[in-house]
């Protein structure tokens, strides 16, 4: 999942914007869909092959599988087994053993708040379920009072799709990738007892984003929005996997009818992304700014302020950063992209210390290729005794990581393919950046693309990828740093060197690394710290 980031640009409104602004309404956090405890759904569900009263297992309906599924199967079990043992063995003291598989870098929006009482299953049967059902402090009673209500209820296609819903979430927060199997079987006993149900569409909207399959999310999310014009999940997958498709034109528009239609946090901050991404970072600022003076939970708030946090950060303005940082963690300490936030801030401002302990905390919870990454290289830049051994710890843990979440359908490239460029194989990160490239023409594969290409020394093939990266508006300054490599070593020294000072004027602290090698590059080695 590419690393949500934020750049500076022209507060003046596009001639092409719409005529408002979004406004304010009772938001619900997006990102926030339920999650589920165990791996078990109610038997006797219609188009299974099971009997009984219990729980058990959501496994395939049917005859044993053939011998060439069990020999995939057992196959894909080793891999599996072998990334956890590379895990063991490369974790460093404070890792927890979870690898958390990561939605797109605009998270699915469920329309689930955080906070509120666990659900009953009386509260459960009384009414339609709704994912709303799941909110409280308590979702594995949350999900409980659901199973129950199948049990009674097994022809309950709302019920099914909140459940395919549910693994999804848990995926994402517990880092079980063998839960999306789940979530469809369960979308589809939604879609068996209710043929295009917008909940059962829009939830397979959310699964296809979450394995990165951004062509399937479109198709889910449109079927679902033909039902279901206001359905606020549909509305936000669709600008989702359009901005992930590179169709910054159209998430413009959908992000236009999203707001008409479904005005709300999740709405807002897509809303505000897709004007960032075409250079209007000053109507990204506003909305954002509204979209917290309108936050009603310390869920929506967290969320928010980060937004805000990442914004001020790409732009280089650090301390606002750090303050919106401390306004997201002020309400929901544990928020991890508030914590990895912070941390990358600290770091730029020269806080190395705090920096290294912030990361060292979110990747024991929620080891992702970014954070691993940017841990790395933060002890790579302290170069203390023993911190190349930490570092390269961190970088192999991003191969387990890929490896789990391979096994569990989804597609890593693009989440890989810039870790192995500067930090493992590099033929294998090209191989990774044409496969996602392949699939989408995003400015950050693009970017990847172009930077792969670089390592492999195949510097004219890139230029017009690095080019394409910047060509939107948004400018990223780790995307500035790539392309005046790549121009310098395609050997146009003027326009390299007029990029790398654009990156170090947008975000003087982009990098622990890169900072340090583009001022290298520019003034000489004694200009690196």
């Amino acid at each position: 999942m590419p690393p949500r980031t934020h750049d500076d640009g022209p507060a003046a409104r596009p001639a092409n914007a719409p005529e408002h602004e979004p406004g304010t309404g009772r938001p619900d956090r997006p990102g926030n869909e339920p999650e589920t405890p165990e791996n078990t759904v109610p038997e006797n569900e219609p188009g299974s092959n099971t009997s009984g009263s219990g729980p058990t297992s959501t496994g395939p309906a049917g005859a044993a599988p053939p011998d060439a599924a069990v020999d995939e199967r057992s196959a894909t079990g080793r891999r599996v087994a072998a990334a956890g043992r590379r895990w063991r063995r490369a974790r460093t003291a404070g890792c927890a053993v979870l690898l958390a598989v990561a939605l797109t870098g605009g998270a699915v929006a469920v329309g689930a708040a955080r906070d509120g009482a666990p659900a009953s299953a009386a509260a459960v049967s009384a009414a339609a379920v709704s994912p709303a059902l799941l909110s409280g402090g308590d979702l594995d009673a949350g999900i409980a009072a659901l199973q129950a209500h199948l049990l009674a209820q097994p022809r309950d296609f709302s019920g099914w799709a909140v459940l395919g819903l549910a693994y999804v979430e848990q995926a994402r927060v517990q880092g079980d990738p063998s839960r999306y199997p789940q979530a469809d079987r369960a979308l589809r006993r939604s879609l068996r007892l209710a043929p295009d149900n917008d909940q059962a569409l829009a939830g397979r909207a959310a699964l296809a984003a979450a394995r990165h399959d951004f062509t399937g999310a479109l198709r889910h999310a449109d079927r679902a929005l033909t039902q279901n014009p206001y359905s606020e999940r549909a509305l936000c997958s669709r600008i989702d996997a359009l901005v992930e498709l590179g169709r910054y034109d159209e998430a413009a528009r959908a992000a236009d009818t999203a707001d008409a239609r479904r005005p709300g946090v999740p709405v807002f901050t897509r809303y505000a992304y897709v004007r960032e991404l075409r250079g209007d970072v000053g109507t990204a600022r506003r909305v954002l700014e509204r979209a917290l003076a309108a936050a009603a939970t310390p869920g929506d708030v967290a969320y928010v302020a980060t937004q805000l946090g990442q914004l001020a950060w790409n732009q280089g303005d650090h301390r606002t950063a750090l303050t919106h940082y401390a306004r997201a963690l002020a309400a929901d300490e544990t928020y991890l992209p508030a914590l990895e936030g912070r941390a990358r801030a600290q770091a730029a401002s020269g806080d190395r210390a705090a920096a290294v302990r912030g990361l060292e905390a979110v990747v024991a919870r929620s080891p992702l290729p970014g954070p691993l990454v940017g841990l790395g290289e933060l002890y790579e830049a302290r170069g203390a005794a023993g911190d190349q051994d930490r570092a390269r710890d961190q970088y192999a843990l991003v191969g387990a990581w890929t490896d789990l979440a391979r096994a569990g359908g989804v597609d890593a490239d693009l989440d890989t393919a810039l870790a192995a460029a500067d930090h493992g194989d590099r033929a294998a990160a090209l191989r990774a950046a044409r496969a996602e490239w392949a699939r989408r023409h995003s400015v950050h594969t693009a970017d990847a693309l172009a930077w792969a290409l670089h390592v492999n020394g195949r510097d004219r093939e890139a230029l017009p990828y690095a080019r394409r990266a910047t060509a939107t508006g948004y400018r990223n300054a780790a995307f500035l740093y790539h392309r005046g490599m790549i121009e310098l070593a395609a050997g146009d020294r003027r326009e390299g060197r007029a990029s790398l000072r654009a990156a170090l004027r947008l975000n003087p602290g982009f990098s622990p690394l890169g900072a340090a090698r583009a001022r290298t590059a520019l003034h000489g080695p004694e200009a690196a710290e």
